[in-house]
């Protein structure tokens, strides 16, 4: 069986689900998903990105989004939301909250379940991803097995 370590953000959408639970044909596949609740820390960055995007109303209602610990509640239903989706396709699902120093956690996770690979799955970060500082860039260096970086989609 291959096992993946998927690290997210938002909940997994149907098109999301049926990509990354055919990556490797009919092989057998189990998750290990990853979900990190929304940081207040971030917030300017995801402002920024949402210009970048064109998407000005969303830059504008960034305050109004719960983060740090009101976003827990909404981060465990995505949880919950996407190990479902996994397992109705056949998946193998497993998954954690994870809060403080996530690629720290991502370390541990992949050499606790012996993961083949990693795969990201976030929405478009373009300043971290042009100072190299977002997850996918962060773990190559840090994991020991491939990680691949996709862009989610929204529903």
């Amino acid at each position: 069986m291959f096992t993946s370590v998927l690290m997210i953000e938002q909940p997994l959408t149907t098109v999301d689900v049926d990509f990354v639970t055919t990556l490797h044909g009919d092989d057998p596949v189990s998750f290990v998903v990853l979900m990190q609740p929304r940081g207040d820390q971030d917030r300017l960055l995801r402002a920024i990105d949402d210009v970048a995007l064109g998407e000005l109303p969303e830059a504008l209602r960034e305050a109004d989004v719960p983060e740090g610990e009101a976003a827990r509640g909404p981060a465990a239903q995505a949880l919950e939301h996407s190990l479902a989706a996994l397992r109705k396709k056949g998946a193998k699902a497993v998954g954690q909250i994870i809060e403080n120093h996530p690629l720290d956690h991502l370390k541990d996770v992949v050499d606790e379940t012996g993961a083949d690979e990693v795969i990201v799955l976030t929405a478009p970060h373009f300043v971290e991803e042009f100072f190299h500082r977002d997850w996918a860039s962060r773990a190559r260096h840090k994991v020991g097995v491939p990680v691949l970086k996709l862009f989610a989609h929204n529903e």
